[in-house]
């Protein structure tokens, strides 16, 4: 990877144009979560210490029509960075083509990229106009690196520097070295609802992990290869596919017992039960016992841990201990382990577990999609800066 690197280049008095990720949780007007705003501040910092002119763009959720939402607007988060870089002027912009300018060592927010007709699609004239904003830009968003859209990849045609943040540069690095030549046994973990969006990031990781858990909806699709999982959640029409994944492969470990329920509710009571015994009424939403102490003791052995996704349903307390078990697994491993995906910080922060986790990635879909193997559009668009303009 040849790209420029922030910490390389001299951006005293200069106008920085950083593409954060700060797609945040809002509810009411509140963030929820800040986790991806603190994973982003330390470079925005870096910028104002260096005099840089520095302004922010993110995205925020996914508005109708690209149009203006309040639900939507960056207007908390700037309220938040303005509480928390309290000793310079931090400044909004809700309009793109009305932004104020500002000096060195001061920081404007700009409104959700997404309100901009034309961002989704990459469009050329937007891309152009971001350009104009600055003299060099930062791409540091890496949750949003696999998406080709005018602020993450277009800018970079148009823009003289383009380079890369400290964010973006550490998420690649630490993913690179739990999957390049790992510390072995290597243990990779993979939840979620959906196996038909995993075929390849499972079949990656069972190339290269020791052992593979599968949890959640995938791990039904799994079970259904053998079993009537009743009404669980799964893909029926991708069973064949996973019974050949799991036929190419004997590293993927399925649950041997599971927590179910006959309601998909909070207060509903779990029952263990095996997959063989399970009814037509009952639906998967955990692991059960057995399992949850055959995956423990895996993890333990593990040397190099990549986790993505909880195994069950743990926003309900009966159905959160196969979840609990293993984020506590993890945390309690003090070899190198890589967790990423929105859900998995929601399971990070709910066990208090985050300074126990050698790397939390702020990706979700470019998480997996670095994972696949594919080449991140973000990245390409570095890359083609540098070369072109060097």
């Amino acid at each position: 990877m040849q790209v420029r690197n922030i910490n390389e280049i001299n951006i005293s008095e200069k106008r920085v144009l950083i593409r954060c990720d700060l797609n945040v949780p809002i509810k009411n007007g509140v963030i929820q979560s800040d986790a991806r705003i603190l994973a982003s501040l330390p470079t925005i910092e870096l910028a104002l210490q260096k005099k840089a002119k520095v302004i922010v763009m993110s995205h925020l959720g996914r508005p109708k029509n690209e149009s203006y939402e309040k639900q939507y607007s960056l207007f908390p988060i700037f309220e938040y960075l303005k509480k928390k870089i309290n000793y310079t002027k931090v400044y909004f912009a809700s309009d793109y083509s009305k932004v104020i300018p500002i000096n060195s060592g001061e920081l404007l927010i700009l409104e959700n990229v997404r309100f901009n007709p034309g961002e989704l699609k990459n469009d050329n004239i937007l891309s152009k106009r971001y350009s104009t904003l600055c003299d060099i830009f930062v791409m540091d968003a890496f949750g949003t690196a696999h998406r080709k859209q005018a602020s993450t990849y277009g800018i970079g045609k148009f823009v003289k520097i383009a380079c890369a943040g400290p964010l973006l540069i550490s998420e690649i690095t630490m993913l690179k070295k739990a999957l390049k030549n790992p510390k072995r046994p290597m243990v990779s973990i993979i939840g979620g609802s959906k196996v038909s969006t995993k075929f390849n990031v499972l079949n990656n990781l069972a190339n290269i992990s020791d052992i593979v858990i599968v949890g959640g909806g995938i791990a039904n699709t799994f079970l259904a290869i053998d079993y009537d999982v009743g009404k669980s959640l799964h893909e029926p029409q991708f069973i064949s596919k996973a019974k050949k994944l799991r036929d190419n492969y004997n590293n993927i470990i399925v649950p041997i017992d599971s927590r179910v329920g006959k309601n998909f509710s909070e207060s509903e009571k779990s029952i263990i039960k095996l997959p063989s015994n399970i009814k037509k009424n009952e639906e998967i939403m955990d692991f059960g016992d057995n399992t949850i102490t055959k995956v423990v003791k895996i993890i333990e052995k593990a040397k190099t841990i990549l986790w993505n996704g909880p195994v069950g349903v743990f926003e309900f307390p009966n159905f959160r201990k196969g979840t609990e078990k293993i984020a506590q697994a993890i945390a309690n491993n003090s070899n190198f382990s890589v967790a990423g995906g929105g859900d998995t910080l929601s399971v990070i922060d709910m066990f208090r577990i985050k300074n126990e986790i050698s790397y939390i990635s702020t990706g979700g879909g470019a998480f997996l999609e670095f994972i696949e193997g594919k080449k991140l559009p973000a990245i390409d668009m570095l890359e083609k800066n540098f070369f072109n303009n060097n």
